[in-house]
């Protein structure tokens, strides 16, 4: 009798579930960027503190087109989360962006599926969003000048979210086009183009590296005592943050997995000690200090972690349901 049983509920056939279909329009109106960064201050310290569930992503590589990496989170009270993201470069001369993905729900009790979003939105202000938050927790309580080095669109996130941690009196964007900065500036009131990226640095209290450079695009010199530096870019095997400036600062990470080989960890910390950087997690558990002084250079260092994926698809599916947002198909 029970193996039949057992036989009668394998082959029990699934039928039609209901799943909440996210456009990227949709996912946009659904996450408030101050929610956004109080909810990754949050999954930082849980990521410390061992609370988050997350094996390393797996990696498709296609030869002379681009690689696709699978990222999967979990913690108690959130969906399991799998982010799948495509990285295929060509797509820029092409019009369409280098970073597609969709971010898929699961209900934790039954691995029934609940949701399907777009993801590449979420993957720009995810990463942004971190990096932000860093210049919430590190960046002197005095800031007055950011500068935001590129012209892509996680500059142009940066310039949405960094209004939001500090009342700066001037933010800047510089690029390797003056006219890519300039058409970025003209998006965002309040902030100016510049031109002059040395000079940029050098009067600046933060500068934020959103590049996709294979070399660093600013000098450790031009770094002046109290800045905070942030570097979302990843490029491979160069990158875009000077190492020497990495070796002169209080470096902080998302997690010491920022030390391992690519395609997990950064480049630019190929071969550092892990012990050399903090989690952002641990700074905000009060495990190791932040900022210590006014002079202090402190330096954040972006790989992106599934857990950023996971809190922002949570936000926007939570509101969603609020808001009766999307559409339900049956699968």
């Amino acid at each position: 009798m029970t193996s039949a049983l057992s036989i009668s509920r394998s082959a029990q056939a699934k039928g039609d579930t209901p799943v909440l279909f996210l456009s990227e329009a949709e996912v946009k109106t659904c996450i408030d960027l101050r929610q956004l960064l109080d909810a990754l201050a949050g999954g930082f310290k849980a990521l410390s503190g061992g609370k988050i569930v997350s094996p390393a992503r797996p990696q498709l590589d296609v030869p002379q087109a681009g690689y696709s990496l699978a990222m999967p989170a979990w913690m108690t009270g959130m969906h399991l989360t799998v982010k799948i993201v495509n990285v295929f470069e060509g797509n820029i001369a092409k019009g369409i962006p280098s970073h597609l993905a969709t971010i898929h729900l699961f209900d934790p009790q039954t691995g029934m599926p609940v949701s399907v979003m777009d993801g590449t939105y979420i993957t720009a202000v995810r990463t942004s969003g971190s990096a932000v938050l860093s210049v919430r927790e590190l960046a002197r309580r005095d800031a007055r000048v950011a500068t935001v080095v590129g012209a892509g669109v996680q500059a142009s996130q940066h310039l949405n979210l960094l209004p939001l941690v500090r009342d700066f009196a001037e933010i800047r964007v510089v690029s390797k086009e003056f006219a890519d900065a300039h058409a970025l500036a003209a998006q965002h009131p309040g902030v100016v183009a510049v031109s002059d990226i040395e000079a940029a640095v050098r009067s600046s209290d933060v500068v934020c590296l959103a590049t996709h450079s294979y070399e660093p695009v600013i000098s450790a010199d031009w770094v002046r005592p109290g800045t905070h530096v942030s570097s979302v870019g990843v490029a491979p095997p160069g990158g875009e943050l000077p190492v020497d400036l990495i070796r002169r600062a209080s470096l902080f990470v998302e997690t010491s997995e920022a030390f391992a080989p690519t395609p997990i960890g950064s480049c630019e910390l190929a071969g550092l000690d892990p012990q050399t950087g903090t989690e952002l997690g641990e700074m905000l558990l009060g495990l190791r200090p932040g900022r210590i002084s006014a002079d202090q250079v402190t330096v954040y260092k972006a790989m992106g972690v599934a857990m950023e994926d996971m809190v922002a698809a949570d936000l926007a599916y939570r509101e969603a349901v609020r808001r009766g947002v999307g559409h339900v198909v049956a699968l």
